[in-house]
């Protein structure tokens, strides 16, 4: 028997979409108003879902105190009201798409939790966008 717990969490950033690579009038083309070369920001949201076996001493899948304290650890104290493209050593060579923030979440908090546990990233970088990954 498998039961999902999840997690929300918020944290504020800024980040600039651009392909080095490109003209500025390619990275303008294909990014729009998010190639700003002074940045945007955005108010994330996060879902982070565990999937695992109930523990038959406590009733819970994950203690959800230790999921929370897991998640400000690593991620908002990492990314909350930080401009991705620099100031964290994440982003300075990964464009921060909101498909490349899940997965670098994901990576994180994967090597923190045990791998009985299934785990998924929800990011939602607007009220109406937003991105899952589950390490497949």
């Amino acid at each position: 028997m498998k039961v999902a717990v999840y997690r929300k969490e918020h944290f504020n950033a800024a980040h600039r979409l651009h392909n080095p690579n490109w003209s500025d009038e390619k990275n303008q083309e294909i990014f729009g108003k998010c190639n700003n070369p002074n940045f945007h920001g955005h108010n994330y949201e996060l879902i982070v879902k565990l999937e695992g076996p109930v523990d038959e001493h406590t009733g819970y899948v994950y203690d959800m105190k230790i999921l929370s304290d897991l998640i400000k650890e690593n991620i908002l104290n990492r990314f909350d009201h930080k401009n991705l493209n620099l100031d964290t050593d994440e982003f300075k060579h990964l464009n921060p798409t909101a498909e490349n923030i899940a997965v670098v979440i994901w990576n994180i908090l994967r090597a923190k939790i045990e791998t009985k546990y299934d785990l998924t990233i929800r990011l939602y970088e607007t009220e109406r966008n937003f991105v899952e990954y589950s390490g497949n």
